[in-house]
């Protein structure tokens, strides 16, 4: 890698989720905050507000990253973001789930699902299934 791809913000989210998969989870967070920092447009910062929102331990704030990230999605002009649509539907709907916003949960499950994704929620109280 080059400087400059090191400190890409794909190159520190790739680095974030090794660190966070070896359990490294405030590095992982570092390196995740350090991608958003470096995001030179919507696309980066799509994915760079995606791994924020994952690495939140509270759920109010992976709401707010899952936001950020489908508004930067949606600021993308191009085809890049098109198959990341489907994981930034299916995160918006965990995370209204587990703030208790059942219809808003169903509701971005049911997108996700028109782009093919499905999703289970663990348990019998589970709100989304195909």
């Amino acid at each position: 890698m080059t400087a400059k791809s090191e400190n890409s913000a794909a190159a520190l989210c790739m680095q974030g989720t090794q660190a966070e998969y070896a359990g490294r989870l405030e590095e992982a967070r570092d390196l995740y905050r350090r991608a958003w920092e470096a995001a030179r447009d919507d696309f980066d910062a799509c994915v760079a507000a995606h791994y924020m929102a994952r690495s939140q331990d509270d759920p109010a704030q992976a709401l707010r990253w899952n936001e950020i990230a489908l508004a930067r999605a949606q600021a993308v002009d191009d085809e890049r973001v098109q198959d990341f649509y489907p994981s930034l539907y299916v995160n918006l709907g965990r995370s209204h789930e587990l703030l208790g916003h059942t219809k808003q949960a169903l509701r971005y499950y049911q997108l996700a699902a028109d782009f093919g994704l499905n999703h289970e929620s663990g348990g019998e109280n589970r709100l989304f299934s195909m």
